[in-house]
This record gives structure tokens, C-alpha cells and sequence, in this order.
């Protein structure tokens, strides 16, 4: 069974319902944890936790870097964040990101 998917404001990719809402509710100030999978070689995966304080969500537009058909381009989410060190960061969403407000 698969969970329900949402598409936030501009984004060409759909990330489950839970998180689209739980973006759509954080406010700048806020205390977030995001966890994403990486991923080593062909088998070899982790998790990677990160906190810090959001700041705002944007969209990454990516596609190939000639004059195509608008269709080409994918837009992804991209939450920026400020790290506990001070350091201003930020992640794209993919099928395996959590978040959660703190």
C-alpha cells in the first residue's frame, strides 16, 4: 500500500501528504530534525540526522541546461535551515526524507 502523495505550490515532484502539510505549517524560528537516506555504492545505506532552526522552503529547478520543452524541468522542494553551528543550510526532498518540528 502506498501513502498518499501531495504536491506543494511549484513543485513537480509529490512528497507524501504527512510531510507536504507538516512543511506547509512551520513557521521561521521554528526547530526542526530532518533525517535522509544516503546512500553508498549499490547495497550500503544510512541514515543521516541533522538540526537546526527553519527558515523558509524554496524550489530547486532542475532539468537540462539547453532551451527545451518547459516538461523537461523537474522542480523540487528545498527546505533551508540554520544548523546549530551557525551554519546556513539546506535540503531537497526526496521519497525518503522525514521532518520533524521540534
Amino acid at each position: 500500500m502506498t501513502e498518499p502523495q501531495a504536491t506543494l505550490p511549484s513543485a513537480t515532484r509529490p512528497v507524501r501528504a504527512e510531510l507536504a502539510n507538516l512543511l506547509r505549517s512551520l513557521k521561521p524560528g521554528q526547530r526542526i530534525r530532518i533525517v535522509q537516506k544516503m546512500r553508498v555504492g549499490s547495497s550500503a545505506a544510512w541514515e543521516a540526522p541533522v538540526e537546526g532552526v527553519f527558515r523558509h522552503i524554496n524550489y530547486l529547478v532542475t532539468g537540462i541546461a539547453a532551451h527545451r520543452v518547459p516538461e523537461d524541468d523537474i522542480v523540487v522542494a528545498t527546505v533551508h535551515f540554520t544548523k546549530d553551528n551557525g551554519e546556513l543550510s539546506s535540503v531537497t526532498l526526496d521519497e525518503h526524507t522525514k521532518i520533524e518540528a521540534r
